[in-house]
């Protein structure tokens, strides 16, 4: 479905789980690991913080997407079939990035139809979270905030997270939580700041001004800190704040939960 159709059919029913899980998968994604290492151990606290184990297979890789979203079919299978291993015990998987979380919860099914794995591809796909939704619908969080320091945080969803998965009212959700964070977003806030992964390549020069209309929104919050759910959206505003000038801390979203509720 394109996105435009997808954001017009209404929000989808929130997903939970049965059961409040014993464990769960974590996938970092590629940004993560290489970028965003703290966002990771944050996730990981909230989450255990709660009760539940969290496991790291070491074997999990990239989700497939860049193959994917170029047209590679069977390169990106190749590369999704690791991760069908990696994350294949019958529990929740959850997902540091919305981009990343749709890939796996929306793509992998179609992806292998008609394949061997086919089964075991859609299996996967519906216990896969994001990290947000996992928080909010599964595990029913009640964060503390326990920073004496007043906050404005400017909010940004990526566009598969607002999307694909639908999960931008739990990023609101779980900011709005904290007693002492102003939650504000841009002017515009649905539109994408123009990391778009391989588009940013393909068309730098459109994904450049896209960026400097999202940098220029965002500053124009008068925000302390951005924070995000997608490292790449993260990475492309920050990184253009910083070359106009302006820098602005920004934070995944995790790392901002635990820094306020630890």
């Amino acid at each position: 479905m394109p996105l435009s159709d997808a954001a017009s059919a209404g929000p989808a029913p929130a997903r939970s789980y049965p059961v409040k899980p014993r464990a769960v998968y974590l996938m970092g994604t590629c940004l993560v690991d290489s970028f965003y290492p703290q966002a990771g151990m944050d996730a990981i606290a909230l989450i255990e913080r709660e009760g539940v184990e969290v496991i790291f297979p070491q074997a999990q890789t990239c989700c497939g997407q860049p193959a994917y979203n170029s047209g590679y079919d069977d390169e990106a299978r190749q590369v999704a079939r690791q991760q069908l291993e990696a994350f294949s015990a019958d529990i929740p998987l959850v997902v540091m990035m919305g981009s990343c979380a749709a890939m796996l919860h929306k793509d992998y099914p179609s992806l292998f139809a008609g394949e061997p794995e086919e089964a075991q591809a859609k299996a996967l796909a519906a216990r896969t979270y994001e990290f947000s939704e996992f928080m909010v619908n599964v595990l029913q969080v009640e964060l503390t905030d326990n920073s004496q320091q007043p906050l404005t945080v400017a909010l940004h969803t990526s566009c598969s997270a607002r999307r694909s998965m639908q999960v931008a009212e739990q990023h609101k959700a779980l900011v709005s939580s904290l007693s002492g964070v102003q939650l504000v977003e841009p002017q515009r806030a649905t539109e994408c700041c123009g990391f778009g992964g391989t588009f940013s390549v393909k068309q730098p020069d459109i994904s450049a001004a896209m960026a400097k209309d999202k940098a220029d929104n965002m500053a124009a919050t008068g925000a302390d800190v951005i924070t995000s759910a997608d490292c790449g959206c993260l990475m492309n505003i920050s990184g253009t704040l910083d070359k106009q000038g302006r820098s602005l801390p920004a934070k995944h979203l995790a790392t901002l939960l635990w820094e306020r509720s630890q």
